[in-house]
């Protein structure tokens, strides 16, 4: 028995069975590779689901982690933590934000987000709680932000859902108009749709919700969970479109696998969560925060983001070529921007998504028919290059 099917069986008899994973047991990365139990290596183009943004077991990530665990681990927000405070300077000095509120997950930043728009609202008096959030998309799995989610076989069982959250279509702003009224309190979009198939919006889509909230007083919030941290190209999504935010909640590559969520907002809304109305008892915690400041410091200042828009390029180059071979009896269409691809197919997916894997590569599903490739954004072009070739060959054999 090999040592994969070993540790699947081992997990079998004391994991909860609410993943479906792939059939094998990851024990080590290096950069864009992964090797699992039975020692053969695969080339990452999903990275965590588009978190190990600089690869896996980074020099300099291991460094900052290593520095402060031999310093201190842990010490909650009941007192200050300087490795904190140095992040939050970090992400306020290279984006919108002026207050920062640290978490574990997308899920909680999410989630922090949605109690600070409804408690901002009723602090100015007003009586708004609604939330619109968009058709397909994906915020999390706690119940306020699996309930924003607007994919109903997420809520399977889960009812009652959060009361006051509507959903309308994404890149339609008509649709928008219709849902908002006189108790929205946010409006929640993810730049880029990463869950509901790999789908960016339109400039002119967020410019236009920019403007809705502008005129109605509502906050807007930017769900870059899964789009900020380098992977559109820009240090964040909303800078690649141009269109400010009140709220953005980042996590994901923030941690580059080491779990950290952040909400980030300006200092008025912030002024909304006073003491004790919200918490994390790990948030910001020193290893973490370390460790995210370190992953700032290497985007920012070891030339990452340039060569991950280099790279985002080629890839969507690649793909288009790609996606011309097989023709659209095979490919439906292929959509993304930067370092975060969908590939379309015209049957489910998952057989292709095996396939990729039996060829050494690993990707997965972003809905039923959607292979989605987010690399880490330190992917070559040599590595690009055989990813395409994987796929292509993978979708021929399977579609």
């Amino acid at each position: 028995m090999s040592k994969n099917r070993e540790w699947a069986d081992r997990a079998a008899r004391v994991l909860v069975g609410n993943y479906k994973q792939q059939p094998i047991a990851i024990v080590r990365g290096e950069g864009c590779y992964v090797f699992d139990a039975d020692g053969r290596r695969f080339l990452d183009m999903i990275a965590g689901i588009a978190t190990v943004g600089l690869g896996h077991c980074h020099p300099r990530l291991v460094q900052a982690l290593d520095e402060q665990a031999r310093e201190l681990w842990h010490a909650s927000n009941v007192v200050y933590s300087t490795p904190q405070i140095e992040l939050a300077e970090r992400i306020c000095r290279n984006s919108f934000a002026e207050r920062v509120f640290f978490c574990n997950s997308g899920a909680e930043a999410n989630e922090a987000a949605l109690k600070l728009a409804r408690r901002w609202q009723r602090l100015q008096g007003r009586d708004r709680y609604e939330i619109v959030a968009f058709e397909r998309s994906f915020h999390g799995r706690s119940l306020f932000t699996v309930t924003a989610t607007g994919q109903p076989k997420y809520w399977e069982g889960f009812e009652p859902m959060v009361p006051g959250v509507l959903h309308a279509r994404f890149n339609d702003l008509g649709s928008v108009r219709e849902k908002v009224g006189p108790k929205t309190a946010a409006i929640l979009v993810e730049p880029v749709q990463g869950e509901g198939g790999v789908r960016p919006a339109t400039r002119e889509f967020l410019q236009g919700l920019r403007e809705i909230a502008d005129r109605e007083g509502i906050l807007l919030i930017f769900d870059e969970v899964q789009a900020g941290m380098g992977r559109t190209g820009s240090l964040f999504a909303y800078q690649h479109y141009g269109v400010e935010p009140d709220v953005m909640t980042l996590a994901k590559a923030l941690g580059n696998g080491i779990p950290i969520g952040a909400m980030c907002t300006k200092a008025r809304f912030g002024e909304a969560l006073t003491p004790g109305t919200h918490a994390s008892t790990f948030g910001g915690n020193p290893l973490a925060a370390r460790c995210a400041s370190a992953v700032f410091d290497e985007l920012l200042e070891g030339g990452v983001l340039e060569r991950a828009r280099v790279a985002g390029s080629y890839l969507e180059a690649r793909l288009h070529e790609m996606a011309r071979r097989l023709g659209p009896e095979k490919v439906v269409e292929v959509r993304g921007l930067g370092l975060l691809w969908g590939v379309e197919l015209p049957v489910p997916a998952a057989a292709t998504i095996g396939r990729c894997r039996e060829l050494g590569m690993l990707v997965n599903a972003a809905g039923e028919r959607v292979v989605r490739l987010a690399p880490p954004l330190v992917v070559e072009h040599v590595q690009i290059d055989e990813a395409v070739a994987i796929l292509e060959q993978a979708i021929r054999e399977t579609v």
